[in-house]
């Protein structure tokens, strides 16, 4: 049995070295953030490091040397492109290495879950880490690994653990991932590195993980909680868990199955899931090559907003640590383009895993975790580009009832889409690079004819038609553009290259009573308007110019 008056004794013993500064941040604080997701071993290495910053090879699955503190020191590179949160591998101590798979680089092969992993720092460095971010009016989310342990023999040694007694372990089982039972009690991994399996149903083990995870958010000023493996685990567990910790928490779902996913969200249980069926739909609409199924993506995405409790705070992405990088599988940078416009202008909460700025490419596990220090921390066109979205979304979140209001996807075909959220349309397609005398048009977009509307992505005018209707020419190829009417950007530090003075002669309609631009309708006035339009209006061709 696991003396728990010894880990009481031992969390006090944190507390009084570390006070707590978390900010007990809020699922619908995390509403408006952006997130950077980042494996500590790959990010940056430490100034003064030893290393040498040639002999990471990915490949290899070894420590490369990056620590708490290379992040803290390169923190304006990731805030550089607008995002307001970092999320962070694993901080806790790993099983020895190396292993049959290498070495424990990535933090998720857990010993003993109470102590930090000292090759990546000091309890004082992820200490600080957490204090600049807060400084920058950052939030900081940490990647935790409840369901299992790791061992690289069978039995394992369990003197190793903070659950010290096999009694607190499921038995060994092979895990058939076909049933949901066999998922959440048997031992994921295998013979050469086995992942023994905590049981969740121990009051003992759900009171001592309850204990930790409140004391380990408090000791680190910890805003937010990524959850490994959350679908191996009775969705019952994370409520009471979550409410310990007292911040917001994200847990992996992994799979398409979206009912398996939706029953992982709500007040007893997370807070929200990283949005699988989604990445898997986004694929299947953008990819080049790829199946165009822009249909799959509108199922996917009406199907979550009957399943989900909330898809505002669910986590949208296109790469992570566990799947291909995108451009390992799309050749077409406008597919990526596309997609993550989709990601940052939809509900949910954008995701970008370290590297996609730098384009990397690697094809899967461990190749898709590379080093970010031989690019130098470019701030090329896709950094850029990243730059822009967070720069608008974060526009967006503060300006108004944006980021409140649904998105509504009004209509679509194989080859384009439109998404509509708040005043704002954005307009999708997967046609790729390539120029082609091509078009997509819509109306009923529930804006006045004449009205000025900005592309922040080109920071080109778009005026709006009869009934509303809005032109996108494809001439220059298949871009992404987000349309916002003129007179919400007016004064920010968006698109501010636009020369005011080019609008005469295409100025916003005007009111009749008071010769000012038209009445600005709230994002629910148009939201009403668009609905009341899209159902009796066929809008949208994409075909020659």
């Amino acid at each position: 049995m696991y003396p728990l008056a010894q880990f009481a004794v031992s969390l006090v013993g944190l507390s009084a070295v570390f006070p707590s500064l978390a900010a007990a941040a809020t699922a619908d604080e995390w509403r408006s953030r952006s997130i950077y997701q980042l494996i500590t071993d790959r990010f940056a290495l430490p100034s003064g490091s030893s290393i040498d910053p040639k002999t990471c090879n990915p490949a290899q699955a070894k420590f490369c040397g990056g620590t708490w503190q290379g992040i803290m020191q390169h923190l304006d590179y990731i805030q550089g492109m607008g995002f307001t949160a970092i999320w962070i591998s694993p901080v806790n101590q790993n099983i020895p290495g190396p292993t049959a798979y290498g070495d424990p680089y990535h933090g998720y092969w857990i010993a003993d879950v109470s102590q930090l992993n000292d090759r990546f720092g000091t309890a004082d460095d992820l200490r600080q880490l957490s204090d600049e971010l807060h400084r920058r009016g950052m939030y900081l989310m940490v990647d935790v690994v409840v369901n299992n342990v790791a061992s690289a023999t069978i039995p394992p040694n369990y003197s190793q653990y903070l659950f010290k007694d096999p009694s607190y372990y499921h038995p060994y089982c092979q895990v058939d991932h076909n049933n949901r039972t066999s998922a959440q009690v048997c031992w994921l991994g295998d013979t050469k590195v086995a992942l023994p399996d905590l049981d969740t149903e121990n009051q003992i083990v759900v009171s001592t993980y309850n204990q930790w995870v409140s004391q380990f958010v408090q000791d680190f000023g910890i805003d937010g909680l990524r959850i490994d493996a959350a679908k191996h685990v009775r969705a019952e567990f994370w409520g009471p868990f979550c409410k310990a910790a007292g911040v917001f928490c994200i847990g992996e779902v992994f799979g398409d199955d979206i009912d398996l996913a939706a029953s992982y969200q709500g007040p007893t249980t997370l807070d929200a899931i990283l949005n699988f069926p989604q990445y898997s739909a986004l694929k299947d609409a953008f990819t080049i090559p790829g199946p165009g199924n822009m249909s799959s993506l509108v199922d996917q995405f009406n199907t979550a907003r009957r399943k989900f409790t909330d898809v505002g705070v669910l986590g949208n992405f296109l790469e992570n640590h566990d799947l291909p990088r995108w451009t390992s599988f799309s050749v077409d940078i406008q597919s990526m383009f596309n997609a993550m416009a989709f990601s940052f202008m939809s509900d949910g909460i954008p995701v970008l895993y370290y590297g996609q700025e730098q384009r990397f490419n690697g094809a899967g596990d461990p190749v898709n975790r590379e080093p970010l220090w031989p690019s130098q921390y470019d701030q090329g066109d896709t950094y850029k580009f990243m730059a822009m979205l967070n720069q608008v979304r974060n526009y967006l979140t503060q300006s108004g009832d944006w980021l409140h209001q649904p998105a509504q996807i009004i209509s679509y075909t194989d080859e384009a889409l439109f998404l509509a959220k708040g005043y704002v349309i954005t307009v999708l397609t997967n046609i790729g690079s390539p120029p082609k005398n091509a078009s997509a048009s819509m109306i009923g977009s529930g804006f006045s004819p004449n009205q000025v509307m900005i592309d922040v992505i080109t920071c080109q005018q778009v005026i709006v038609g009869s009934q509303g209707s809005i032109y996108i020419d494809y001439r220059k190829g298949g871009h992404a553009s987000i349309l916002i009417p003129e007179y919400y950007i007016r004064g920010s530090d968006i698109c501010t290259d636009v020369q005011r003075a080019s609008y005469q002669g295409m100025t916003p309609q005007k009111s009749a009573s008071s010769g000012a631009a038209p009445a600005r309708l709230s994002s629910a006035e148009l939201a009403s308007s668009m609905a009341l339009l899209a159902g009796t209006i066929v809008w949208l061709t994409v075909g020659a110019v």
